[in-house]
């Protein structure tokens, strides 16, 4: 059994607790802005009720024995607020961010050997507060370190696939590659069927294409063939699939922008490589970014 705190509780995050309450055995806490008067986690095979302790004051958190931070990646320094009680007894922090910046999001709150990055393949939509629908089973691939088995083994008797593997900038960068198409869904505000269009389709294809070269750069091994690959992916999704920069949009919540598109122009930048196509995607939807109250 674990002590394990999660930041950030939704979908991903409650995602991530139902498949530890599946596994059995755990403390679990969860860490919130907004009280969660219960948390039903739909998975492909079953509801799961989890049952855990739910906090919404970082100074009232206890130390965990894993921390699993699923925030938005924009909300790191929020995140960061209840590393300092979680983590009291050092304990390892998996970070389940988007985006190819982890590390960098995190050093200055955690020790680069207590912090371990993760990606998640696990379609989400969180219709309610303490509702999460996983449309189908979840993939984790983890950063091979010292942490790595250790991590594995938090999720054993869950419905999940783990992989560690040694090449994490490469693991990183194929799902940056796909969440940048989710820009076209956010900006047309449709599901993932305006990707069958076949004009869209060519823009998603170009998208990728700007993030393989900037993957590349960064030491990514990414194949001429990612961007049709993750079209063929789009057009097989159920049509009325929502990526999360969508659903931000439709819910007028903050979009995961930057992390997304806004890391291959930066990088891009970085390179010397154009991006026309991802800064566009960047301008327009920073355009349509809600305003955010003083001091928030």
């Amino acid at each position: 059994m674990a002590r394990i705190a999660i930041v950030g509780v939704g979908a991903i995050g409650g995602a991530i607790a139902g498949l530890l309450q599946m596994a059995g055995g755990h403390e679990i806490t969860l860490c919130s802005r907004r009280p969660l008067p219960k948390l039903a986690v739909t998975m492909p095979s079953c509801l799961v009720h989890v049952n855990a302790r739910n906090l919404t004051a970082p100074e009232s958190a206890e130390p965990a024995d894993w921390v699993m931070v699923a925030t938005k990646a924009y909300d790191t320094e929020g995140a960061a607020k209840w590393l300092p009680a979680l983590c009291a007894e050092g304990a390892p922090v998996a970070v389940f961010q988007n985006g190819v910046e982890h590390r960098e999001r995190f050093a200055p709150y955690v020790q680069q050997m207590l912090l371990l990055p993760v990606v998640i393949d696990c379609p989400a939509q969180r219709p309610a507060d303490g509702e999460v629908h996983v449309r189908r089973a979840a993939r984790i691939s983890v950063e091979e370190t010292l942490l790595t088995r250790e991590f594995g083994a938090l999720f054993t008797g869950s419905p999940v696939k783990i992989e560690a593997v040694a090449d994490f900038v490469t693991a990183a960068w194929r799902k940056l590659c796909l969440n940048s198409v989710g820009a076209l869904n956010a900006l047309t505000l449709k599901p993932a069927s305006v990707l069958r269009d076949e004009a869209i389709g060519r823009l998603a294809v170009a998208i990728v294409a700007e993030c393989v070269a900037v993957g590349r750069a960064e030491g990514a091994q990414l194949s001429d063939s990612l961007g049709e690959e993750i079209l063929v992916y789009y057009r097989e999704c159920p049509p009325d699939a929502v990526n999360s920069l969508l659903a931000d949009r439709l819910a007028g919540r903050r979009m995961e922008t930057d992390a997304r598109n806004g890391a291959v122009v930066r990088k891009g930048d970085r390179h010397g490589i154009p991006t026309p196509l991802n800064r566009m995607a960047v301008a327009l939807l920073d355009a349509h970014q809600p305003e955010r109250a003083a001091g928030e």
